[in-house]
């Protein structure tokens, strides 16, 4: 197959192809160099597992590190060139095989492919010509010398007529708003990491009882991402019982579960680098006390409420502005705040018991990219295709000024949201989350120990 026709082909089955002659239209005269992701060492000769750079695979769908992709529309022999890794026989056997300079036109629809040590030389010679350069400065200190030399080198060669790069654009301003709107390609993969992540919960549900440690749900949750096709989690995950559940970002994971208290899971499922992100609080002996429901009770509907606001031309933030006027109404309902409703929003007050944000955008990134507010700081308005988590919560310090019986309860309910032309679309909605399908399931597995 010549490599024009492999490009062609490449074109029509893979989403890569399209979204680089997007960004190359929007980067005008513009020259962009987009890095891979660097290895992180965890400690001594280990490495952490290595993750790919989140806009470099928008662009390429590439998952090797040491490369670079440089776009350079105006260059009309060379207007996409992957910098990679050469083959390497020796170094295969100890780390895996890779693609390699000739194969990486044809597989990733590249104009041009080059060894990464040649970037160096052949970068100056992709910048002339063009009087900005979109690249994201400060993130990786060897690539920005690189960079800078290279640019320095190109304003040399046109010191006698010409153009080289004169400004430093960040490539995320245009790229960001367009990895903000997901494609059907996008939200087929989110749909698959979402089925892995209700595998993972339902699993965690029906093996939950007295006695069990948390880290224990966390090994089932994430072998049951795997075993549905997952190739990681998303984050690390959260599972808190008792008033581990106060803890926002708790991820100690090494209490045993108590019969009486709820635990509170965080954990979503990665597909090919898509993410889910997903929360569900159940209660460890499989009944909610009356406080417990009170409280679960009234974040959920603090949800459904927040869902309904994820509609085309509502404001992104009218879904939290939803939510927390559902919770400061229930908390006052409960005692446990007291005033006039507008009073307790306008003071916040209510952050005592929800100290944190209804939502954020999701997508490759568990926390996506995308603006917030437009102009003077009004909120941007909600299209088709973005999609957010809706994740309300209570949480009841062991050290509240409340009633004994509220402390230690921690509740949170999250699920990912994608905007339609019409419905808000859940699309985490099948894993339970209504009283009597938790309390039907918690608990009702066979659980398999090999430790006590």
């Amino acid at each position: 197959m010549t490599q024009p026709v492999a490009r062609e082909l490449y074109r029509m089955t893979t989403p890569y192809g399209s979204r680089r002659d997007a960004f190359a239209h929007a980067l005008g005269d513009g020259v962009a160099v987009i890095p891979a992701a660097r290895h992180a060492s965890r400690n001594a000769d280990t490495e952490y597992e290595y993750r790919q750079n989140s806009d470099f695979y928008y662009l390429t769908g590439f998952t090797e590190p040491e490369a670079v992709l440089v776009l350079a529309p105006r260059n009309e022999k060379e207007p996409s060139v992957l910098f990679l890794r050469e083959r390497d026989p020796e170094a295969e056997i100890w780390t895996g095989r890779r693609v390699g300079v000739e194969a990486a036109p044809g597989q990733f629809g590249v104009t041009a492919a080059y060894p990464i040590a040649e970037l160096p030389k052949r970068l100056p010679d992709l910048l002339v010509g063009s009087p900005a350069l979109y690249y994201g400065l400060g993130v990786n200190d060897e690539m920005d010398r690189t960079v800078i030399t290279a640019v320095k080198a190109a304003r040399h060669t046109v010191r006698r007529g010409g153009t080289a790069p004169r400004s430093y654009v960040e490539p995320g301003n245009i790229l960001h708003e367009m990895r903000l709107h997901k494609s059907d390609d996008e939200i087929a993969l989110m749909r698959r990491a979402a089925a892995a992540s209700r595998a993972g919960h339902e699993a965690a549900m029906r093996a939950t009882r007295p006695g069990l440690w948390e880290y224990e749900l966390e090994a089932i949750i994430e072998y049951e991402y795997r075993a549905a096709g997952a190739q990681d989690v998303a984050y690390p995950s959260i599972v808190a019982g008792g008033s581990n559940a106060t803890i926002l970002h708790y991820n100690t994971n090494r209490d045993r579960l108590r019969d009486g208290d709820l635990v509170l899971v965080d954990s979503g499922a990665e597909v090919d680098l898509y993410a889910s992100d997903v929360t569900r609080t159940w209660p460890v002996s499989g009944r909610f006390t009356p406080e417990q429901r009170a409280i679960y009770d009234l974040v959920l509907r603090a949800q459904v409420a927040g869902i309904e606001e994820v509609r085309p031309g509502r404001p992104v933030d009218a879904y939290h502005r939803a939510a927390v006027r559902t919770l400061t109404e229930g908390l006052r309902d409960l005692g446990l705040l007291s005033g006039a409703i507008d009073e307790i929003i306008e003071k916040e007050e209510y952050s005592k018991f929800y100290p944190h944000r209804t939502g954020h955008y999701i997508g490759i990134d568990v926390h996506d990219v995308g603006r917030y507010t437009e102009a003077e700081k009004t909120f941007r308005k909600f299209e088709p295709g973005m999609v957010v988590t809706v994740e309300p919560g209570l949480y009841v310090r062991p050290d509240a000024d409340v009633p004994d019986r509220w402390k230690g309860i921690g509740v949170r309910i999250e699920d990912d949201i994608l905007c339609t032309a019409g419905e808000p679309e859940n699309l985490t909605g099948d894993i339970p989350k209504d009283v009597d399908a938790l309390e039907a399931i918690v608990g009702s597995g066979v659980l398999v120990r090999s430790v006590t």
